[in-house]
């Protein structure tokens, strides 16, 4: 009688933990999102600053476009930066392939854009694991400009992008800029959970890493703009050639190098590809371990930014308890509000609203990756498999 009575007091009193801790970890999520609200605000309060600044900084600038392939509307994307509004820039594609599908591309827009310095250099060396970075290495040494702008192969630009982008480089102190972005999705549900993510969450995380940490301490490769002489203290391209993660390790070596990194007010374009559902969670795992390796103690709390798994946990602990659906109810409509604010208002991104009813599946499927990413070390990239340690790459 007895032990029965004993198993039925731990019974309970581990109910009654488990119920305090979803509890907990429901306010911590309420109280994060509060936190993304306000750092969404101040951002849109300085950019509403900046937007009306004249830009008379105009150095000449070497565009670097890495390319592997044809990615998704990547002829519209990169004609894009042929247009820019700039006096004295040149754009260097890079690929390490001479068959590849992409030269024909970068031939065509060198006969379209006459007046458009454009480059092609084929990157006959591996350097490293990380083939982007190593044909960057080797594209770097036919630039003919001290200022240089990075981004991705599916990115999209405005045709004042270079003269804003570039603008905060005027100052001495700021060594890097990078920028936000907001997703383009295809019409599958891996493409459209991840520019879900993009709108309504990793932004939010971004701007509120930004108010917390007092500045940004790592780089987005929407957009890396940044001067030669920089790139060189810092060992150069060949110094994060094994990384998997090489736009925060270089921006976190600007940091240490004394210079600041700043996020501009431009958000891009990028246009995500047709996800099958096991492309998708591949991607979304190599992205979750190479943050996990990059920003260690920082990964381990996203665990509390998931407030509705947190309060559906807590409603189940209640037991339906009408505490437990008011909880919910309010976590639901300030996850919506974040949304809102990151995703519409900063991002701009018209295809949010439509797309909000599977943000409670995107919540639940990133806490799955999350969970997931503490269980190994082995990345998908390109369609080849590696080994992911201490944010460095293997080939298995």
């Amino acid at each position: 009688m007895g032990e029965g009575k004993s198993a039925l007091q731990m019974t309970q009193q581990a109910a009654r933990l488990l119920e305090a801790v979803a509890l907990l970890g429901t306010v911590a999520c309420l109280v994060y999102y509060g936190i993304c609200l306000w750092s969404a605000l101040r951002f849109l309060r300085e950019r509403r600053k900046a937007e009306g600044a004249s830009h008379s900084f105009l150095p000449p600038v070497s565009i670097l476009k890495p390319l592997k392939g044809m990615d998704p509307e990547i002829e519209q994307s990169l004609r894009s930066h042929c247009v820019q509004d700039y006096p004295a820039y040149e754009i260097v594609f890079g690929v390490s392939d001479p068959g590849d599908s992409a030269v024909a591309l970068v031939r065509q827009l060198q006969r379209e854009f006459p007046n458009c310095p454009i480059q092609l250099v084929v990157c006959e060396r591996t350097l490293g694991t990380n083939i982007k970075v190593s044909n960057l290495a080797q594209m770097v040494g036919g630039c003919r400009h001290e200022y240089l702008v990075l981004n991705d192969s599916d990115i999209r630009v405005e045709a004042d992008y270079l003269r804003r982008v570039v603008a905060p480089l005027a100052n001495a102190n700021v060594g890097m800029v990078t920028c936000l972005y907001r997703g383009v999705p295809e019409r599958t549900l891996g493409s459209r959970l991840e520019s879900l993510g993009i709108s309504s969450d990793f932004t939010a995380a971004v701007l509120t890493a930004r108010q917390l940490e007092g500045g940004v301490h790592f780089g987005l490769g929407s957009t890396l703009a940044f001067r030669r002489a920089d790139l060189d203290a810092m060992g150069g391209f060949e110094s994060v050639v094994e990384y998997l993660a090489d736009d925060y390790e270089l921006a976190h070596r600007m940091r240490k190098l004394g210079r600041e990194v700043v996020l501009s007010e431009v958000v891009v374009d990028t246009f995500l590809p047709r996800y099958s559902w096991k492309a998708f969670y591949d991607h979304q795992l190599r992205w979750a371990r190479s943050v996990r390796d990059s920003r260690r103690w920082g990964y381990i709390g996203v665990v509390l930014t998931f407030g509705l798994p947190w309060a559906l946990l807590a409603l189940w602990s209640m037991h339906g308890a009408t505490w437990g659906w008011i909880l919910l109810g309010v976590t639901v409509l300030v996850r919506l509000l974040v949304a809102f604010v990151a995703g519409i208002l900063v991002l701009g991104d018209s295809n949010l609203l439509r797309l909000a009813w599977l943000i409670p599946l995107r919540d639940i499927v990133a806490l799955s990756v999350w969970a997931a990413s503490f269980a190994g070390h082995t990345v998908t990239w390109r369609g080849e498999y590696f080994q992911l340690k201490n944010g460095r790459l293997a080939r298995i």
